[in-house]
This record gives structure tokens, C-alpha cells and sequence, in this order.
């Protein structure tokens, strides 16, 4: 009889672990799709950052007067490089994606530079790379959100708290960013 007991209490006390195993790997899986999500958004956003100086060097040609916006997409493309968290991170690429609407208004008062075929074929690889980045982001912040379901519902919630995981943050646009933005050459 007593032996019974122990082996149900050795069965109980196993599923238990196996359970646990099964929730900790969950968590391990999802905080790598999670890292894997955040340097995507870094690959895609320093292709965007790699290909900012050639397009503020192609409207300088052409609107030289215009030193104000170059500065401002300049200064916003450097505060992109010095942000870490996902916060810091999507404000300063809203901070880029404004200037770089700026710099695409100046290109609106110069035909010269809209016939270009230069300024177009940099006009197409940004419109690509937006696109890439859009969802990039939105495989980030759905890697968040499974992340984030697994934090609050039970059971994986007491494994969670046990390991110290907490939530994530999400990749969030400014409101501003939240509208249409229109780049018409």
C-alpha cells in the first residue's frame, strides 16, 4: 500500500516537473522569437539609416538652401543610433520618419529632383525598407503580445513569476506616425 502511495506521489511530483519544463521552454522559445523580432527591426532600420545621407545628399544638390531640414534629419538619424529600449527606439524613428517627411516636402518644390533617377530609385528602396520595417515591428509586437498572454494567464503565470519574468514592451508609434503618411514624387 505504502509503495502505491510513493509511486503516485513520484507520478504527481513528475507530471508536475514536466510541466514546468514545458512551461519554462515556452517562455525560452518565446524570448528568442522576441530577440530575434527586435534585430530585424534593427536590420531593417539601419538599412533606412544607411540610406538616409545618399538621399539628404541627392536633394542637397538640388535645394541647397534648405541646411535646416538636412540638420534635422541628420540629428534625428544620430538620436536612432543611441536608442536602446523599444520605446526610446520608436521615438526616435518617429523622430526620422518626420524629418524624413520634411525632406520630402522640400523635394516637392523641385521638379529637377522628383525627374531625377537617382532621388527615384532612393525613393522606391525607402518606400521598400518602410514597408519591411512596418512588419518587422509587427512581428516584434506580436512576439510581445504571446509573451505577454503567457505572463498573466495561469499556469504559466506562477512559472513566470518564479523565473522573474515580466512584460515586454511593446513597439509603439508616436500618434503622429499613426497617420497615413503620403510620399508622392
Amino acid at each position: 500500500m505504502i509503495v502505491w502511495i510513493l509511486l503516485a506521489i513520484l507520478v504527481v511530483l513528475g507530471v508536475i516537473a514536466l510541466a514546468f519544463l514545458l512551461m519554462y521552454n515556452s517562455f525560452v522559445v518565446l524570448g528568442a522569437r522576441i530577440d530575434n523580432a527586435w534585430a530585424q527591426i534593427d536590420v531593417q532600420t539601419k538599412r533606412r539609416h544607411d540610406l538616409v545621407p545618399n538621399l539628404v545628399e541627392t536633394v542637397k544638390g538640388y535645394a541647397k538652401h534648405e541646411k535646416g531640414v538636412f540638420k534635422q534629419v541628420t540629428e534625428a538619424r544620430a538620436k536612432t543610433t543611441k536608442a536602446e529600449t523599444p520605446k526610446e527606439k520608436a521615438e526616435a524613428e518617429n523622430m526620422l520618419s518626420s524629418a524624413l517627411k520634411s525632406l520630402f516636402a522640400v523635394a516637392e518644390d523641385y521638379p529637377d529632383l522628383k525627374a531625377s533617377k537617382n532621388f527615384q530609385m532612393l525613393q522606391e528602396e525607402l518606400s521598400s525598407i518602410e514597408n519591411k520595417i512596418a512588419y518587422a515591428r509587427q512581428f516584434y509586437n506580436d512576439a510581445v503580445m504571446k509573451w505577454n498572454q503567457k505572463t498573466k494567464l495561469f499556469p504559466t503565470k506562477i512559472v513566470a513569476a518564479m523565473l522573474g519574468f515580466k512584460e515586454k514592451e511593446y513597439f509603439e508609434a508616436e500618434e503622429e506616425e499613426r497617420k497615413a503618411v503620403n510620399v508622392n514624387f
